[in-house]
């Protein structure tokens, strides 16, 4: 079953790869960027708070920008930890762009506290309709996307990184925003693909998930499509709530190690969602906890198998999607309407194992698994 199961990621790997390219070229070879009628575009940024997925999706959608031309190239600045502004700063030097002007004092985080967020909202909102000197926002994640994508401006405004953006009402379906000003990446199967993964990579009996119980929590959990992977394949999911939107980022961590110590005993894989409590500071302990009861963790976020979780679905750095996120941005400049724009791009099917981990637990990774990782860390 698994050696036929890789086989297939192989070959949808193979195809999604060519078809990427043909994007990437497509993208490249296109007409070339323009200014705004000799002015540069001015862009903004809006996150829900720090996270590591947020500063990959901005610096490949930088990378795919430069290589379309419409930033000038150049090696990206060291970044550390999970914030995007130092990225920021650097790229609103002026001569960066010939094109675009990254706004200095338009990079906006509400640092995962709900106050803050209401308050950032109103503040953007009336900046886009009054001051009126943003071209286009680049919202990051579920949190940003939901703020924006709204009838209160009409400024083009590009959603990254939203884990489910139907599901979280930022977009009405898979090809219509519902909005012209609004463009969101969607990937109908992108989660279900990492749920199946894990189950026929590693197989087990019941599942552990954490999440917070809202609709934003279990939209960024993206649960209806684990519970519908695990009606199909027929395992047990055995869940614990955690604490996601709080200002007090030490809450939010406390919480997912509660929980993580509450479900490892009644499980035998553990699957790591995106929140506030998963970060540099826990996911450390995170995995030591799995590893001393030989317990397979799978991560929603690819950075974590480099830090020891066992698995991934690989996204190469994330090149892929910047060169999909810098086309979409190219069209919307050039005047299609941002709901005009394609959001449909699937990742390819390619694994990120960690090798170390994986003989901590007993686990022995077969020929197959190996041959479909893109990223193997030992």
């Amino acid at each position: 079953m698994v050696r036929k199961f890789f086989a297939g990621m192989l070959t949808i790997a193979f195809l999604s790869g060519i078809l990427m390219m043909a994007s990437a070229s497509v993208l490249i070879a296109g007409e070339g960027p323009s200014t705004n009628n000799g002015k540069k575009w001015r862009i903004g940024y809006y996150e829900g708070g720090e996270y590591t997925d947020y500063q990959m999706f901005l610096a490949a959608t930088v990378r795919g920008l430069m290589e379309s031309g419409w930033v000038e190239k150049a090696s990206l600045p060291e970044m550390t930890g999970e914030e995007t502004k130092a990225l920021w700063e650097w790229l609103a030097r002026p001569e960066r762009s010939k094109y675009l002007m990254f706004v200095p004092d338009a990079h906006y985080s509400a640092d995962w506290d709900e106050k803050k967020r209401e308050n950032l909202k109103e503040e953007i909102i009336g900046r886009l309709n009054e001051k009126g000197d943003i071209d286009m926002m680049l919202a990051l994640g579920t949190w940003a996307g939901q703020d924006l994508a709204n009838d209160r401006h009409k400024v083009p405004t590009m959603v990254m990184s939203a884990s489910d953006p139907v599901a979280a009402g930022i977009v009405e379906s898979e090809k219509d925003s519902g909005r012209d000003h609004i463009h969101a990446q969607v990937d109908p199967l992108y989660w279900r693909r990492q749920v199946e993964t894990f189950y026929d990579t590693v197989g087990f009996e019941r599942m552990g998930i954490m999440y917070e119980d809202t609709v934003s929590g279990r939209s960024i959990a993206a649960l209806t499509d684990v519970e519908s992977v695990a009606g199909e394949k027929g395992f047990a999911l055995v869940r614990c709530h955690t604490i996601d939107d709080s200002p007090d980022k030490s809450e939010a961590e406390e919480s997912v190690l509660k929980c993580m110590r509450e479900i490892l005993p009644k499980v035998d894989a553990v699957y790591l969602t995106m929140q506030n409590g998963v970060n540099e500071n826990t996911i450390s302990r995170l995995v030591s906890m799995a590893n001393e009861r030989k317990t397979p963790m799978f991560s929603s976020g690819t950075a974590d198998v480099e830090k020891g979780v066992l698995m991934s679905i690989s996204n190469a750095n994330f090149k892929y999607h910047g060169l999909f996120h810098a086309g979409a941005i190219g069209e919307v400049l050039k005047g299609t309407p941002p709901r005009r724009v394609n959001m449909i791009f699937e990742s390819p099917v390619r694994l990120a194992i960690n090798l170390k981990t994986a003989k901590a637990i007993g686990y022995a990774p077969s020929a197959d698994v190996i041959i479909a990782a893109e990223e193997i860390y030992e």
